[in-house]
């Protein structure tokens, strides 16, 4: 089983290269922002906890977070691995995530950093503002302000993964076949 973490700052192209890998790979991707909306707007047991948090502006907690990733998993018992994007963001996610897939008798194979130049990122956001709907697309300082956050919250977890080799940074500038095919020969060796 191939579980991925896909990671990289907002633009990267995350969502465009997990879709290509899901099908090239038979893996199920869990975007946590997805699981997220899903629960909330069915108002599921752990979608009326979420919001009960995000209502008042608290970051929802990671038992909450990781009881729904679960869920997901456990929809897909067959799947041949899975492509967590968005999840973990922290030290303290990644050793749940951790125990979670442990719990399944499997692991985190690595984690997929798409490594972009901030610049090239700030384009790419605001061209996709331009279609996507979303506000924080649209407005170059909420994106500049996005990537620094990135940088300073979550881009440290690559050392939670250099420390077992499961770190592997990708070029993702390029064409959408060639920066498939980087991520490929990745998930060849895996």
């Amino acid at each position: 089983m191939k579980n991925i973490v896909l990671f990289g700052p907002p633009g990267a192209g995350k969502g465009t290269q997990a879709e290509v890998l899901k099908t090239k790979y038979n893996l199920v991707h869990i975007s946590t922002g997805d699981v997220f909306r899903f629960n909330i707007k069915n108002a599921t047991e752990l979608g009326v906890l979420a919001k009960s948090y995000i209502d008042k502006g608290h970051l929802v907690p990671d038992e909450v977070t990781i009881k729904m990733l679960n869920a997901e998993v456990e929809k897909n018992p067959e799947a041949n691995g899975f492509i967590f994007d968005g999840f973990p963001r922290t030290s303290a996610q990644a050793e749940a995530l951790d125990t979670l897939l442990e719990s399944k008798s499997t692991n985190v194979s690595g984690m997929v950093a798409l490594e972009v130049d901030d610049e090239i990122l700030v384009e790419r956001l605001l061209e996709r503002g331009k279609t996507s709907g979303r506000a924080d697309d649209a407005d170059e300082s909420v994106i500049r302000n996005r990537i620094k956050v990135y940088y300073a919250e979550t881009a440290i977890l690559k050392d939670y993964y250099k420390q077992d080799d499961k770190f592997f940074g990708i070029d993702g500038v390029g064409s959408i076949d060639e920066i498939t095919d980087r991520i490929s020969s990745v998930m060849n060796s895996l």
